[in-house]
């Protein structure tokens, strides 16, 4: 029986591309849709909470939130990700994908809609509920990671595997572009409707009353698109993977399959009795067979995504001067609150269509044609190439004349972090852990990940201020200058090329292949799973 395959999971892994696999990933993908609304969005509205609750009577620029308050009301969404990945990436094993699935939608929709909900009149009750519900609707968001990658993972035909869970990753893009269009709508709407001056005309006048409604709309609506989404994720079954594999119910797997690919599937308990019953299959997450087996694997599914989220994430530092120097956003006293909305929100959306997006679906179509491991080598290269190559001449990129050099410069760092390990360090970690681990490392990998945010996020805005005090932004102690910050993101990510060394390739091998759980000996389950070939 060594080397048999369930005929349920072997039905999944040779089914041809059909519309249930299409069905999935938009169920999966509006998942990642909302994730990216919900965390994105708050990128929109951080300007107009600054004017709304933290304006300076006399002052000649608008209110900004103070750099404790702009921390935690960014970043305390990532805590709460983090949280969730590990959580619900472990209770993804314990209780089945299906089950979590559904609540971790739920706590999005509450959360979305208690975020606009924020009270309170003063600036500290408002920030310090805004912060609570953020936390929360970051911990279910968190969930949605392993899960989404998981079940797609345990759904898809291992010819267009790749495929399917980076679309559903990619929704990512259009979540994000969907937040600046509907800023840019309301903003729109409210600009028509409220006329006000601008700052530098009347400062009081500029913020208008009903600009608190704003950020409310804009923040709320995240909860619709995953309410669209809660009964078709009811009504999915559990995958055959976790059903056969971890619930030992080789019948109920077939029989879920059956009524999915529209085909008879005979249920072999035998094979799943045989497989439970192998001791060389039985160890524990952490065990010393686990790290045998999957230890440099899960230590390089950790490392390069924490590696890839710190220079991705750390791409805000650049932005302002980006939109500054191609006239996207002017200076704030020329606007008034709702205008800086709709130009910070148009800039967003442009940024998604033109940078953001090409690299997803580039990804996508790739992925399955050349594999993970040569797409996440090539965009860690190329984020390496970049970096030092804003980094080592900066000086004449801050020439007004050389911007348009450092808007490709910068485009192209961020399309290859996209048609690279922005979307591989997703997808290889619901490939190459065995069935009852694979939500739980998935999650352990997307925490890494998220960890790796925060330090790119909030350390490097620290670390890129000036060395000179007296040209820090308001409230920052001085740093080690963008030149020093760039260098430093070009050694991490030269860093992901070697980490990358580690992680397996898994195209076009089915997901018991890689695990080695198809009944072979572990001997021959580690044949073809290595990255670079031994000599």
């Amino acid at each position: 029986m060594p080397g048999d395959q369930l005929q349920v999971l072997n039905a999944l892994d040779v089914a041809k591309t059909q519309w249930y696999h299409f069905t999935a990933i938009v169920i999966a993908g509006m998942g990642f849709f909302t994730d990216a609304y919900d965390l994105f969005c708050i990128s929109l509205v951080t300007k107009l909470l600054g004017r709304i609750y933290y304006h300076v009577e006399g002052s000649k620029v608008p209110g900004t939130l103070p750099p404790n308050v702009a921390a935690a009301v960014n970043g305390v969404a990532f805590c709460g990700t983090l949280t969730g990945q590990l959580f619900f990436g472990w209770l993804g094993d314990k209780l089945g994908r299906k089950k979590v699935y559904g609540m971790t939608l739920m706590i999005m929709i509450l959360c979305s809609v208690a975020s606009g909900l924020s009270f309170g009149h003063k600036p500290k009750s408002v920030m310090a509920t805004l912060c609570f519900f953020r936390f929360w609707l970051g911990f279910g968001i968190g969930g949605d990671y392993p899960l989404s990658a998981t079940i797609m993972s345990e759904y898809a035909n291992k010819k267009t595997r790749g495929a399917f869970i980076a679309a559903v990753f990619a929704m990512q893009g259009f979540g994000i572009m969907a937040g600046g269009i509907f800023a840019i709508i309301i903003s729109a709407v409210f600009e028509a409707k409220f006329p006000a001056p601008t700052y530098a005309e009347d400062a009081l006048r500029s913020t208008i009353p009903q600009a608190d409604f704003v950020w409310r709309i804009i923040l709320m609506f995240g909860a619709l698109p995953a309410a669209m989404t809660f009964y078709s994720r009811s009504r999915m079954p559990e995958t055959a993977r976790y059903t056969a594999l971890v619930a030992k119910d080789a019948k109920q797997a077939a029989s879920d399959m059956a009524r999915v690919l529209q085909v008879e599937i005979e249920a072999e308990q035998g094979i799943v009795e045989y497989i439970s019953n192998d001791k060389s299959k039985s160890y524990s997450l952490f065990s010393k067979e686990f790290m045998k087996r999957h230890g440099l694997h899960l230590l390089g599914t950790t490392s390069t995504w924490f590696l890839l989220d710190i220079a991705f994430y750390s791409s805000n530092l650049f932005q302002k001067d980006i939109f500054s120097a191609i006239g996207w956003i002017p200076p704030a006293q020329t606007m008034s609150a709702i205008q800086e909305v709709f130009k910070i929100a148009r800039a967003q959306t442009l940024i998604a269509l033109c940078s953001t997006m090409p690299g997803y679906w580039f990804t996508v179509a790739f992925i399955d044609v050349i594999g993970r491991f040569a797409i996440q080598l090539m965009g860690f290269f190329f984020m390496t190439v970049f970096m030092f190559a804003l980094a080592i001449p900066y000086d004449h990129w801050t020439h007004k004349e050389n911007r348009i050099g450092f808007v490709v410069m910068y485009s192209l760092t961020f399309f290859f972090a996209n048609f690279g390990p922005n979307v591989t360090t997703f997808v290889v970690p619901a490939e190459i852990f065995p069935a009852r681990f694979r939500s739980t490392c998935h999650g352990i990998s997307a925490a890494s990940g998220k960890l790796g945010a925060i330090v790119g996020a909030f350390g490097f805005l620290y670390l890129a201020q000036s060395p000179d005090k007296n040209k820090t932004s308001a409230g920052y102690p001085p740093g080690i200058g963008v030149r020093n910050s760039l260098i430093m993101l070009g050694v991490v990510s030269f860093l992901g090329i070697l980490f990358t060394l580690l992680v397996p390739e898994a195209k076009g091998k089915s997901l018991e292949e890689i695990s080695g759980e198809n009944g072979d000996n572990h001997e021959n389950t580690n044949n073809g799973n290595r990255t670079v070939p031994i000599v």
